[in-house]
């Protein structure tokens, strides 16, 4: 018997639960694999709070990696004792073992560890979404990014400064403005306390941004509209202070026939393809040292209330992983 952690209603993180677990044998087409790592993630916090509701009593958790123990009926390509990593799948990566579908498995390089795989999974295949196909970023655009110092903005401005982006980052307080600059921000906004529109109008000798990344939701949302350019694109990708209000059409006309979109990286990896194709371009930058990643928070996995409390208090920076 294995140990996981479960939740049977939704709420503060004090609902999840450490307990035994078993994840029963893999079935056709599933994997069977033992966890060393487990990615933290924002998304983890809107399904146990019940702002995206899923069936009780359920697992948590969607990216992990580790090695495969065992191979379902009709799996190929992969083998026992393979390392792993996976940005999406059914809930469940807050567990020693799981079954995996065998399509959600990406199979790692040497110059990725699972501990870095973990951490870049679905915030690095995030950023490669976002900037290279929901809005393809190119040299010499301005954009603004949202949160530059969270989880997916710290690897989403460096890609873009590689890509010859100038970036245009916001932090909640001080002392994350250095780790934006540091982590391919040309310009670091605090935006609790600086008028963030005026600044980005400055910056910008009043044209404007080609594109707003924005996972902060409702506490920018409207702000955020007043920064871009004349048909220029608003991505909205998570709701860290609570979700948008709904979308007024005419607003966008009126603030310039601007584009609204609001992606989930699971769109753009729906197939094996496009799965493998994303995470071979994040291990890439990764390889080219343009993209460099850092574990600034760890815990135990059984400490994963812990980890929920000071994620949602904005204790965090970068990527936090969770250790069975």
């Amino acid at each position: 018997m294995t140990k996981a952690i479960r939740f049977y209603e939704t709420g503060s993180p004090d609902v999840l639960r450490w307990e035994d677990f078993d994840p029963c044998m893999q079935g056709p087409g599933e994997i069977r694999m033992s966890t060393s790592a487990v990615g933290l993630n924002f998304i983890d916090t809107y399904q146990r709070s019940g702002l995206y509701p899923v069936p009780l009593p359920s697992g948590l958790g969607m990216e992990g990696a580790g090695t495969i123990v065992a191979l379902g009926e009709g799996v190929t390509g992969l083998h026992v004792g393979q390392r792993i990593a996976y940005p999406s799948s059914p809930l469940g990566a807050y567990a020693e073992e799981r079954l995996l579908p065998a399509k959600s498995a990406v199979p790692l390089p040497d110059h990725i560890d699972d501990r870095m795989a973990a951490a870049i999974m679905p915030k690095g295949m995030t950023a490669e979404a976002l900037l290279r196909r929901v809005f393809r970023v190119k040299a010499g655009d301005t954009i603004l990014w949202h949160a530059a110092a969270g989880g997916v903005g710290l690897i989403a401005c460096q890609w873009a400064r590689h890509l010859g982006v100038n970036v245009i980052g916001t932090v909640g307080s001080d002392d994350k403005m250095q780790l934006a600059r540091d982590h391919g921000c040309a310009h670091v906004i605090n935006y609790s306390r600086e008028d963030f529109v005026a600044r980005v109008r400055d910056i910008t000798d009043g044209k404007g941004v080609a594109v707003v990344y924005d996972s902060v939701g409702k506490a920018t949302w409207p702000q955020s509209l007043d920064c871009i350019q004349p048909v220029g694109t608003m991505v909205s990708f998570g709701n860290a202070s609570g979700p948008i209000p709904p979308v007024d059409a005419l607003l966008l006309m009126r603030k310039g026939s601007l584009f609204f979109t609001r992606p989930s990286v699971f769109d753009y990896t729906r197939t094996r393809e496009e799965l493998l194709d994303s995470a071979n371009a994040l291990f890439d930058v990764i390889a080219r040292k343009a993209v460099k990643v850092e574990i600034n928070q760890t815990y135990a996995l059984k400490d994963a209330a812990l980890a929920h409390q000071n994620l949602e208090a904005r204790k965090t920076t970068g990527s936090t992983i969770l250790l069975p």
